[in-house]
């Protein structure tokens, strides 16, 4: 009797404790609803911290170097992939996610990295395109090619990121995102080089505003930041479009970091964000598709793209000690080096 006393008083402090403490997430910037940590918050009695990143290359370099205290972070397949093979993340009870069900076996499919989802559970997933600002230019075409145009001089840019950008390139070309073969890089990396010509800058961070105000025609980006920054009024002159050769696609998961303190909270927090009621929630803010099948019945928004538009993308892959070829003829593109 005794004894079944004190196992009924450890459940009963288990199930008391269950949720209570903190949760650190090193994720992107603007990428979770305020409102859906909130409603995590007091259900659960958990306080969540919420640091940001602008990029893989600088989360990873951050983990890599020491950083310590984070128990979440949100990276794309390619470094999903390479973090995998780093050691750097734990390994997920599959248990505690028992809505992982709600996720399309489609996009599951794609994490060839991780097909049984050992380490990483999806987020969100979305694709890269091209944003033109109509008040300035009509006339148009719907294709990568719109680089090329030297009569948009000084009014373009494109993305300060390697894979993205040789994605792009390589898609117009008609080669895969994740080709290593050397003569099939070296004619993306000259077709950049024209298109460097004739664009402003490379730029992560203010294509959206640039965009919008009009201080720049014709963007390459996420056009959920675009969206997210526009009013109502200002969208009417936003044209987003994925280019007809296809773009790159991108599958962001969250994965439980070594040395994670907050091991329970985070299996948590994945298992909630992938309610379809908060899934649905959080594509309607950040406008994009829902990998939740339930959730797309239950959004509210229409997506800047929709999940059959990003049929001719292509998910960049880790290409392991072949991504140097990407890196020496980036450095060349960017420093001349």
């Amino acid at each position: 009797m005794k004894r079944a006393a004190i196992f009924l008083f450890l459940v009963l402090l288990a199930v008391l404790s269950l949720g209570k403490g903190n949760l650190i997430l090193y994720g992107w910037s603007d990428y979770i609803p305020e409102e859906v940590i909130e409603n995590f918050s007091k259900e659960y009695d958990v306080r969540v911290t919420y640091d940001t990143y602008d990029s893989n290359e600088t989360m990873f370099a951050k983990l890599k170097a020491g950083a310590r205290g984070y128990d979440l972070a949100m990276p794309s397949a390619d470094y999903t992939s390479i973090m995998i093979k780093e050691n750097m993340l734990l390994k997920i009870d599959r248990s505690k996610i028992d809505n992982l069900i709600n996720i399309d076996p489609d996009i599951i499919e794609q994490m060839y990295y991780d097909p049984n989802n050992e380490y990483s559970i999806p987020y969100m997933v979305g694709t890269t395109g091209i944003a033109v600002n109509t008040l300035y230019l009509q006339d148009y075409p719907k294709s990568w090619e719109i680089f090329q145009m030297p009569e948009l001089r000084g009014k373009m840019t494109l993305l300060d990121d390697m894979r993205e950008v040789f994605g792009a390139a390589l898609k117009y070309l008609g080669y895969s995102v994740n080709t290593t073969d050397e003569t099939q890089l070296k004619e993306a990396k000259n077709l950049i080089l024209e298109w460097k010509k004739n664009i402003a800058k490379f730029d992560n961070e203010l294509f959206a505003k640039g965009v919008i105000s009009g201080e720049f025609w014709v963007v390459h980006g996420y056009g959920e930041n675009i969206f997210y920054e526009a009013t109502e009024e200002e969208l009417e002159n936003i044209d987003f479009f994925i280019p007809r050769e296809g773009s790159t696609m991108w599958i962001d998961s969250f994965v439980i970091l070594k040395g994670a303190r907050n091991i329970d909270n985070a299996h948590l927090f994945i298992n909630y964000i992938l309610r379809p009621e908060v899934s649905a929630k959080i594509s309607d803010y950040l406008l994009l598709p829902s990998p939740n099948v339930p959730a797309r019945e239950l959004m509210e928004e229409e997506p800047v793209y929709t999940a059959q538009e990003m049929e001719n993308t292509e998910l960049i892959k880790d290409l392991g000690r072949d991504l140097r070829l990407y890196n020496d003829l980036w450095n060349e593109i960017r420093f001349g080096l």
